[in-house]
């Protein structure tokens, strides 16, 4: 629970059990907030200053016990480095690490508030306050990280506090499911606890099973997913928004989102190393961003249609796997060469994408955990960008910087697609080498789009924290949920359908 709370006179009379502070680097003596503090406590915070023992910087965090002069019994200090340097991003971080250090107790009672920090960045910061507290822990007998019960926000408007607690629980909701482990979630289990998560919004849900599949000729998924004995879903949900009194009804095509649902990758006859096997069951965050995308959609009442499309399978090792160089017939009618059955999502992805485009929506987004190609280009906390719509790419990348997420594009120069061509069949699920392997895997994708305008989303890097940062637990990251929410909003709107 989060509530926006009046600033007493002094931050002294605060009766939080504990009290965080973002403030951002100090010069010399403490200002606002940490000026008050200093004076309750008797010139603590200034001894600290001049002992170089605070100093305000960005990632910095510093907790105090029994301060006096403060009814709070502890109170943590987190640097947001320069004032001129805030971002969307640090304001998030700070914020969640002040979570995250509370959380390392049970706590009652936590308030945050914050110096100086500008009103661009407020509903980043409450967002990440609910973030950091939540880890990975979900079967430790003994918690690592106990969940804030209350936290309270001194002066923040409560309009961001209400949508910060409909992001936050989206963005945990898609952070519990990546952190699922592979036997307790399942393409089946996917659709149940998604379907748990939708209960009580506006969205219509349709799910195919194995057999609609393979009526709908959905040959590419089906074949990654026949090496499992779990069934395959295809699961599609829509969302349109309700007229208000007097309206006319919601006009205009949907925007689609599609997302990769691999529950778990053994990368089958391409068998991975266990190394790289460990953490597939993150492999699914794609669809889990997806549908933690249009909950929190229907609770804020967007203006705009969305419809939403996730293809949900397991791809492991039998005797009945698909197999390297069998061609197979896509749900569009273009054939695949099977090369590498570990570049098994964008054979997922290509069904689910021409699922989408017969829907005639304005343009798609997908997201996959596709590439590690991606991750050696961008490094682990960067989102590749690829797509066919130039004004797409920079409404989703402003979009991320707005949101306090990193993404940057990639190159989709035309010659990349002798790379997926193949002598046997229409195309071939790998390109040619090592290189580039993030680019042809979108140049892939990009053949069943026909002339909607489209954004790929790879997040094979920021969807999963192999270590903890300081603002947040390993595991799954719920990312591009904020950035994809934030394009929603506004810029998708003015999508023309011009395709570049």
């Amino acid at each position: 629970m989060v509530e926006a709370i009046e600033y007493p006179r002094t931050i002294a009379e605060l009766s939080a059990e504990t009290i965080v502070l973002l403030t951002p680097r100090v010069a010399s003596e403490p200002t606002g907030r940490l000026w008050e503090i200093n004076q309750a406590s008797g010139g603590l915070i200034s001894k600290l200053i001049s002992d170089n023992v605070w100093t305000g910087a960005a990632g910095k965090v510093l907790e105090l016990h029994f301060v006096a002069g403060l009814k709070a019994s502890s109170l943590i200090l987190v640097g947001m480095g320069e004032l001129a340097k805030i971002t969307a991003a640090s304001a998030f971080q700070a914020a969640a690490a002040g979570a995250k250090a509370a959380a390392s107790r049970k706590r009652s009672t936590v308030a945050f508030t914050a110096d100086n920090l500008p009103e661009t960045f407020h509903l980043q910061a409450i967002i990440g306050s609910l973030c950091g507290s939540v880890g990975q822990d979900l079967y430790r007998t003994e918690r690592s990280l106990f969940p804030l019960d209350k936290i309270q926000w001194l002066d923040m408007p409560q309009k961001f506090v209400l949508e910060a607690e409909k992001t936050a629980a989206s963005i945990n909701w898609t952070r519990h499911m990546v952190n699922l482990p592979p036997n307790h979630l399942y393409p089946e289990r996917f659709v149940e606890l998604a379907e748990e998560f939708l209960q009580g919004t506006s969205v219509q849900i349709e799910v195919w099973d194995d057999r609609k599949l393979r009526e709908q000729n959905c040959n590419a998924l089906l074949a990654v997913a026949q090496g499992s004995i779990k069934p395959p879903r295809l699961m599609l949900v829509s969302y349109k928004p309700e007229a208000a009194p007097g309206e006319p009804g919601t006009k205009g095509a949907p925007i689609a989102i599609a997302g990769k649902g691999v529950t778990f990758d053994s990368g089958g006859l391409s068998l991975k190393p266990t190394d790289s096997m460990t953490t597939m069951k993150c492999d699914m965050a794609g669809a889990a961003t997806a549908i933690g995308v249009i909950k929190l959609a229907a609770e804020l009442k967007l203006k705009q249609p969305i419809t939403v499309a996730v293809g949900l399978v397991e791809n492991l090792i039998s005797g009945n796997n698909f197999k390297l160089g069998d061609v197979i017939k896509s749900r569009q009618g273009k054939t695949i060469e099977i090369l590498n059955t570990d570049a098994e999502g964008r054979v997922v992805l290509a069904d689910v994408l021409d699922v989408l485009v017969e829907r005639k929506p304005t343009a798609i987004v997908d997201l996959a955990t596709l590439t590690g190609a991606c991750v050696v280009a961008l490094g682990t906390d960067i989102t590749g960008i690829m797509g066919n719509d130039q004004q797409m790419i920079d409404q989703l990348r402003a979009s991320a910087d707005s949101a306090g997420e990193y993404a940057w594009p990639l190159p989709m120069y035309g010659f990349f697609n002798e790379q997926v061509a193949s002598k046997i069949a229409d195309i071939k699920n790998v390109g040619d080498g090592r290189w580039g392997g993030a680019i042809t895997a979108a140049k892939f994708l990009e053949n069943f789009i026909g002339n909607t305008p489209w954004c790929h989303l790879d997040i094979a890097g920021p969807a999963f924290l192999d270590k903890p940062k300081p603002w947040l637990d390993a595991g799954g990251t719920g990312c591009m949920v904020r950035t994809l929410i934030h394009w929603l909003k506004g810029p998708a709107g003015s999508i023309d359908g011009g395709v570049v």
